[in-house]
């Protein structure tokens, strides 16, 4: 697929990869409307093509007391005006066939999550409405097998279609980036690499998630050098608070500088 099949992105032609970021969940219209202003100007600066990102609601949870979201409606309203106040695209994960034409009102990508990313009726949903679609590979397969899921959506008719690489497990409570896997991918679509997910260290003992947010540019570093797409990174003011993944995230105070950095050297890439 093509970047201007997204609507509203910008800097399509800067020649850098693409950023899907934002908080993990819509928390307010006060914290969402924050963050995407600081990124909106952040990725201006550098002409970087910015997609929106915040779960309208969070299904997969390791706890039934976990956070799980304001409201579908409420939060996908919110969704709406991020991009409206800010001319932006947007992107929103779903879990339920019943939520793909309706996230489909109020977003211009639909995200299927990892644990979800083979169920087909899920997949041909999103793909049905038209949107682009953004599949996240599972934990549990291998780079060459996600060219079946992106197989689906191309026969369900729609062609815009993106895969993230968020990590593979490796052992029980630890995920490990194989970066074999992106030139592999990028075969079957333009790939994304989930660079905060991809450092989740998930079933604690304690039913809550805990990360290596220490290592995000590390991680982002190496996917830029082999030639991602495009980079998915959570960020949030104040991630020791956050509702949601906030063990993974990286602080909003230092994304520019992570930016500006992997910025630097995709340009060196790009000359070589």
């Amino acid at each position: 697929m093509n970047l201007n099949d997204v609507p509203k992105l910008k800097h399509t032609n800067s020649n850098n990869f693409f950023l899907l970021c934002g908080p993990c969940a819509i928390e307010g219209e006060d914290m969402a409307l924050y963050i995407a202003e600081k990124v909106v100007s952040i990725t201006a600066k550098l002409e970087i093509p910015y997609v929106f990102k915040g779960s309208f609601k969070k299904a997969n949870r390791s706890r039934i007391d976990s956070f799980t979201g304001i409201g579908d409606e409420k939060a996908l309203k919110i969704l709406r005006k991020v991009s409206e106040t800010f001319d932006i695209p947007t992107v929103t994960d779903i879990h339920e066939i019943s939520d793909a034409s309706m996230a489909a009102e109020y977003v211009d990508v639909l995200q299927i999550p990892a644990f979800l990313v083979r169920q087909t009726d899920l997949v041909v949903a999103a793909a049905e409405t038209g949107k682009v679609v953004n599949l996240k590979k599972g934990q549990f397969m291998s780079p060459e097998s996600m060219k079946h899921a992106v197989q689906k959506v191309k026969d369900a008719g729609n062609n815009k279609v993106w895969i993230t690489d968020r990590g593979t497990m490796f052992g029980y409570q630890d995920m490990i980036v194989d970066f074999r896997g992106i030139p592999t991918m990028r075969k079957f679509a333009p790939t994304v690499l989930d660079v905060t997910h991809s450092l989740q260290q998930p079933n604690q003992s304690a039913g809550v998630t805990g990360g290596r947010p220490d290592m995000i540019e590390t991680i982002a570093r190496a996917g830029v050098v082999n030639n991602v797409d495009g980079l998915f990174i959570e960020t949030h003011f104040d991630p020791a608070n956050a509702k949601s993944d906030g063990a993974n995230m990286l602080h909003l105070d230092n994304l520019e500088k992570l930016l500006s950095n992997l910025v630097a050297i995709r340009k060196t890439i790009n000359s070589l």
